[in-house]
């Protein structure tokens, strides 16, 4: 006799210092030092739990597979009701699996929310599946903002929420 098994993805608000998310993180960023051949590539200020208003891990099976983050922006390069997606990362046995979209999505939601109306971030050169992922999910090319101005491996995507 085979039983079927059900697996769903499972996206769940979780604080900056939670322990797989932060494991989430960790890989992620050992990721993005072997593609830019630096532990530091990182042109902007390093999220933080002060910073960080929305923290999401999915997990499937129970198992943490997925996470991504917003922080709102202020100063000159934000418009009111800016926020710039974070630490976006799938594991890479799990791409291909939804969570991507899941997260996103669940990011997005948050985002309207609290009345954050356009969605920011930054990817670099040395990301194609990054950049091929957001402009599929409708992100656009924008102009470089604050600390990416000057940086020529950044690329930063841009996209407007509605309801």
């Amino acid at each position: 006799m085979t039983t079927a098994i059900s697996t769903e993805i499972l996206v769940e608000d979780r604080p900056w210092t939670d322990p797989e998310g932060a494991h989430l993180r960790c890989e992620q960023r050992a990721e993005i030092a072997i593609r830019y051949g630096t532990d530091d590539s990182e042109p902007g200020v390093k999220p933080t739990a002060a910073d960080i208003a929305v923290f999401l891990v999915a997990t499937l099976d129970g198992k943490p597979i997925a996470c991504g983050g917003l922080r709102e922006l202020h100063g000159d390069d934000a418009l009111v009701g800016d926020a710039e997606i974070k630490r976006m990362f799938v594991r890479s046995p799990n791409r291909g699996s939804g969570a991507s979209v899941a997260i996103l999505r669940g990011l997005e939601k948050h985002a309207l929310e609290r009345g954050w109306t356009r969605l920011v971030l930054e990817t670099g050169t040395a990301q194609p599946d990054a950049r091929r992922f957001y402009e599929r999910e409708g992100y656009t090319p924008i102009e470089r903002f604050g600390y990416y101005q000057g940086n020529a491996d950044s690329i930063c995507y841009g996209k407007t929420l509605t309801a």
